[in-house]
């Protein structure tokens, strides 16, 4: 009989490798890069271009761009758009990000012959039509407005200023002032330079063996090649000297804590034993902070601690929110645990707990091709090597608690954080 008062055996997780892409150069200048699965008759279609934040000349310019890409074509409009997707069960969006944009497209494999007009008519001939194009300013400054309202958003805009600068696309806060004052006339010429198909890497995965010829050849024509952009040249700033900084908002109860600094890049030596670090401080449920910040002091619903890895610039961020009353408490226990990493080893129990943790959401996140995917994309736009996963169990498994202790002493003085608290002016 089962006894439930035993946890179950932990199996050490097998060596694992994502599935080798194959990948086409085409005469236009897109890559293509192709992960079949036939698990289940479905694909999923992404056109990556060097269209984010880094490349807009404008602030705003390219998430108004990206947005506008469904808002009508020289042949179809927004509703003929929606509708044409709506018909076939499919899903169809694009979104911008600090480095890159992305249009992509979710559908069953025997529609996807049907489809591939209308997503190669998005991207190569937008109308920009100005009605919507003033409609989707007027709701995006609303919503930004809403936004600010909030003590997580503020507090995690000042953060990305301080570490940043507000003078590159990673520190930028938004301005209102200058993302009205954008024009239709401004979205072509991004458009026209950030779109062109000689810029996109297009990741084609899923039941899809019968369709990469298709995909190809709808891409790969010469007529839609185009000029490559270069490389950006981002400068970030030297890092500011780490000092409290709080943000008012005026009547808030809540305040909203935002600590870290800037982070070594994926590429580093270290990167897969800071990220188990990490995990231990505060990356899932049992973790350092949850279990100080939550669960004993009972100062917050739940605290974080992750690394957002960019291109150009990675950073470690920790988060929570908390009491006005109880912020300058909180980040005093936050340096706590951070101390605490820095001179206790850590126990031979807790770091197996969070290894296993670590393991096993990785393998879970393996779990379809389309997560497979987007960790085969971090290899291609990180540029990371080809092994990087296999070397992240590797690393793991084999990390111990004085190398740690050693890397917590290197990079979790609280003394080189930033903080800032955004909440009650009097708290």
């Amino acid at each position: 009989m089962l006894d439930r008062t035993l946890a179950p055996p932990v199996q050490p997780l097998a060596r694992v490798a994502l599935p080798a892409a194959e990948v086409l150069n085409l005469p236009s200048g897109v890559r293509l890069h192709v992960l079949p699965n036939v698990a289940q008759p479905v694909v999923r279609l992404q056109a990556v271009f060097k269209a984010g934040k880094l490349a807009e000349p404008t602030p705003g310019l390219a998430s108004l761009t990206a947005r506008m890409l469904l808002e009508g074509t020289t042949t179809r409009t927004a509703r003929q758009i929606a509708d044409e997707v709506a018909f076939y069960g499919a899903s169809l969006e694009c979104d911008s990000g600090f480095d890159r944009s992305t249009l992509t497209l979710y559908c069953l494999t025997r529609h996807l012959p049907t489809l591939l007009p209308l997503v190669l008519d998005v991207l190569t001939n937008p109308a920009f039509p100005t009605a919507e194009l003033q409609q989707l300013k007027t709701r995006t400054i609303q919503n930004v407005r809403v936004e600010r309202q909030k003590t997580s958003y503020l507090a995690t805009e000042r953060f990305n200023e301080l570490l940043f600068g507000d003078d590159t696309a990673y520190g930028r806060p938004f301005d209102e002032a200058a993302y009205q004052s954008l024009t239709v006339e401004q979205a072509r010429d991004f458009h026209r330079a950030a779109y062109s198909l000689a810029n996109a890497e297009l990741f084609l995965c899923g039941d899809v063996a019968a369709e990469r010829d298709l995909v190809a050849q709808a891409f790969g024509t010469d007529a839609l090649a185009g000029a490559a952009l270069p490389a950006p040249n981002v400068v970030l700033p030297e890092a500011l000297a780490a000092a409290p900084d709080r943000v008012a908002v005026p009547g808030s109860l809540q305040a909203s804590i935002r600590m870290g600094q800037s982070w070594p890049a994926p590429t580093h030596p270290d990167t897969h034993r800071l990220k188990l670090l990490v995990n231990v401080l505060g990356g899932y449920f049992g973790s350092r902070l949850m279990r100080n910040i939550r669960e004993d002091k009972g100062l917050t619903y739940g605290i974080y601690a992750s690394v957002a890895p960019r291109e150009y610039g990675t950073s470690l961020v920790i988060g929570t929110d908390v009491k006005g009353e109880s912020a300058d408490f909180a980040v005093s226990e936050i340096e706590l645990e951070l101390r605490r990493l820095q001179e206790e080893p850590i126990p031979a129990e807790e770091l197996e707990t969070v290894k296993s943790y670590l393991l096993g959401k990785f393998a879970n996140e393996l779990s379809t091709v389309f997560e497979q995917c987007d960790k085969y994309k971090n290899l291609v736009f990180l540029g990371l090597p080809a092994d990087y996963y296999t070397q992240f169990v590797q690393q793991t498994e084999a990390a111990d608690a004085e190398t740690l202790q050693a890397l917590a002493q290197q990079y979790l003085s609280a003394e080189n954080m930033q903080v800032v608290v955004a909440g009650p002016a009097n708290a």
